[in-house]
């Protein structure tokens, strides 16, 4: 599942650039300076990944109410089927059931903040944007954070989520080098493969729900486990007499 959050980030790392790209282009590094530069980029992506690390945390703790009931295997499946559907739903029905409207004014302020970090060159500067970098609206990031929910833990949905933000580096770090590298063509490619590989996760998940006994992918659910554990110590027993 974790591999699934590094994938989605890489990939994904496409859209980033066409969505965060310009807050990187803007970055005001020191340009004269490889070592200095390094390290401003560097704290820049080290809040970003907290930011989603704090998001997976919050939502993992949702996610575990329902392992807690024993859901964690219908969750899953539902999650799966959630990530499907909204990459299938047109775009203007999902634009118009945007759930990122009701929290539209505290996005608004770290919009704000952001330009006004974006002014300053003070060593946090770069963290701070990164941070609130983390925090504004993208579809990729919903996905991702529909994985942290899956996990129905807190501590693995914020891993989650921080490999999800790990995996979005690499292409990062090369769009605050190079700018605007990537032509349309290639772009518009990379775009329709998102997608796809979101609908590949998704299935990933409805069949680790499903429980299948497929080691790392679709594992059984523990109570069938715990089950078989007991009827062999009874048999085991029963010979002995």
């Amino acid at each position: 599942m974790f591999v699934s959050a590094l994938i989605l980030g890489l990939i994904g790392s496409f859209h980033c650039v066409g969505m965060c790209g310009p807050i990187a282009f803007l970055l005001p590094v020191d340009r004269t300076n490889t070592v200095k530069k390094t390290g401003q980029i560097f704290l820049y992506h080290f809040g970003r990944v907290l930011a989603y690390s704090i998001i997976g945390l919050l939502f993992g703790l949702a996610g575990k109410s329902f392992s807690l009931f024993g859901l964690q295997q219908q969750l899953s499946i539902v999650i799966g089927m959630l990530m499907i559907v909204v990459i299938l739903l047109p775009y203007k029905t999902f634009n118009k059931y945007n759930f990122s409207k009701p929290v539209f004014k505290a996005i608004s302020k770290v919009k704000s903040a952001l330009g006004a970090a974006l002014k300053k060159k003070t060593p946090d500067t770069f963290f701070t944007i990164g941070f609130l970098n983390g925090f504004l609206p993208c579809g990729l990031v919903y996905m991702a954070v529909f994985g942290a929910i899956a996990s129905g833990n807190a501590i693995e949905g914020s891993l989650y989520m921080a490999l999800f933000g790990l995996g979005t580096i690499p292409l990062m770090t090369t769009a605050i080098y190079f700018g605007n590298f990537l032509n349309g063509k290639v772009r518009q490619h990379i775009r329709r493969a998102i997608p796809v590989v979101v609908v590949l996760i998704g299935c990933l998940f409805i069949v680790r729900g499903l429980g299948l006994g497929i080691p790392y992918v679709s594992p059984k659910p523990i109570t069938q486990m715990v089950d078989a554990n007991y009827n062999c110590h009874v048999i085991s027993t029963e010979a002995i007499n």
